[in-house]
């Protein structure tokens, strides 16, 4: 059996037949030639999050529309973690958030000494910050979480990447300015909080997302997400164009009663830059050929557009035959 992902599983769960949520053992490294049987990891996220269902619903339509392919999914701390593992070629596919994967195409930060050959081949859609709290903490603004224990988001996450750029700007110091700062995944962050262990937690993903909407549903708790735009400007002056504002509405969650103003960031799907370009084209005629039905599996595939592939968002460079599909389907990518 000939792979494109390497040779060992993280955070294995196993790929019923119809679950849209899955991952298996990786195979060992080769190279893919067209007519053997394939294996492709694809790298998700937390199970709390919006990567974790869409990655699994991808590896089904992969692994029933491509001859000889067999998909699986890993779920693993965020893009952070995806990107990490794509740059040892350890996964063949990543979901990831545009700044955590402009970071590794430069060797930036995480990635420092160790550049990812990262290509985007789609843009998804909208990774929204939710800074999440609820009323009885007193919590209304980001000033307020001085002295307060919080999660800035699982180890390997963009989650946590996104959160202390947003601390910094805040004026606030990610190591001496809070009673604790934990490191949870968003379904710990939510228990912490009913469990009266934690008061506000950071979580970026598309929304609404399984996590919040589960705080928001428990008894006796006002959902509370805290409004941070207009720190924007200040942490694109450092960091560089690749957020924006947007705003989560009203009733997006159970019980959330206002519109939260937030920072928002692009998602793509990336593959390592030697990846076949008839495998590319493959995929890509997948995804698109199921979008209708990605979408009833979250709503946040529904963002997944002719109009959204674009260069500017995508942060990173494309893929070559990424760039065929998306000009044929006529796409200006400009």
């Amino acid at each position: 059996m000939t792979s494109i992902l390497g040779p060992r599983a993280v955070g294995r769960r196993a790929l019923g037949a119809g679950s849209l949520a899955a991952a298996a053992a990786l195979a060992l490294p080769g190279r893919v030639h067209a007519q053997a049987a394939q294996q492709l990891a694809i790298a998700t996220g937390t199970t709390g999050g919006v990567y974790y269902p869409l990655g699994g619903a991808l590896a089904n339509y992969l692994s029933r529309s491509i001859p000889g392919m067999s998909a699986t999914v890993e779920v693993t701390g965020g893009s952070v973690a995806n990107l990490q593992l794509l740059g040892a070629n350890r996964v063949g596919m990543v979901i990831s958030q545009v700044d955590a994967a402009v970071d590794a195409v430069r060797g930036n930060d995480r990635f420092r000494g160790r550049p990812v050959p990262v290509r985007a081949i789609a843009v998804l859609y909208t990774n929204r910050m939710q800074v999440v709290t609820v009323a009885s903490t007193g919590i209304t603004k980001m000033s307020d979480l001085k002295g307060k224990r919080i999660s800035t988001g699982a180890p390997g996450s963009a989650t946590e990447v996104m959160a202390l750029r947003l601390i910094e700007a805040a004026g606030l110091h990610r190591d001496n300015d809070f009673r604790a700062r934990e490191r949870l995944s968003p379904a710990e962050s939510t228990n912490a909080i009913k469990d009266g262990k934690l008061d506000a937690y950071f979580f970026v993903s598309g929304y609404p997302t399984s996590a919040i909407t589960d705080l928001g549903a428990s008894p006796g708790v006002q959902l509370v997400l805290i409004d941070h735009h207009e720190y924007i400007p200040s942490i694109i002056e450092k960091y560089g164009p690749v957020y924006f504002p947007e705003e989560i509405p009203a009733g997006a969650y159970p019980g959330q009663t206002q519109p939260n103003k937030q920072m928002s960031v692009a998602n793509i799907v990336g593959v390592r830059e030697d990846m076949s370009a008839q495998l590319v084209g493959q995929i890509l005629d997948v995804m698109w050929n199921n979008r209708q039905d990605w979408a009833q599996v979250h709503s946040a595939a529904r963002d997944f557009k002719l109009e959204g592939q674009k260069t500017a968002a995508a942060g990173v460079p494309w893929h070559p035959a990424a760039e065929t599909f998306w000009k044929g389907k006529g796409a200006t990518l400009a």
